[in-house]
């Protein structure tokens, strides 16, 4: 089993993730409901853009502080790659 691993972000990703579960099972009901399928179909995008931003902050954060850290003091060159390396991540 891995050590535990907490940032500032986690608890906002784990609201973020609990309200798109009680989404889910909404949605659920909804087809069990015989709703129209556009009305599903953009709630389902909405969750999953909920999911898609959670991992994108949960990847950022990652970057932000573990590489970071596990890069330690490094010649400015190396520094400097690890800066645009978290620049495009942004445009994941």
């Amino acid at each position: 089993m891995s050590e535990q691993h907490l940032h500032t972000t986690h608890p906002a990703i784990a609201k973020r993730l609990k309200r798109a579960e009680g989404h889910l099972r909404s949605i659920t009901a909804m087809i069990e409901d015989g709703r129209n399928c556009l009305d599903i179909a953009q709630q389902l995008h909405a969750v999953e853009k909920a999911i898609s931003q959670a991992k994108k902050t949960l990847i950022q954060d990652h970057i932000d502080h573990c590489l970071e850290q596990a890069a330690g003091a490094q010649p400015k060159q190396r520094q400097s790659s690890i800066r645009e390396f978290k620049d495009i991540t942004k445009y994941l």
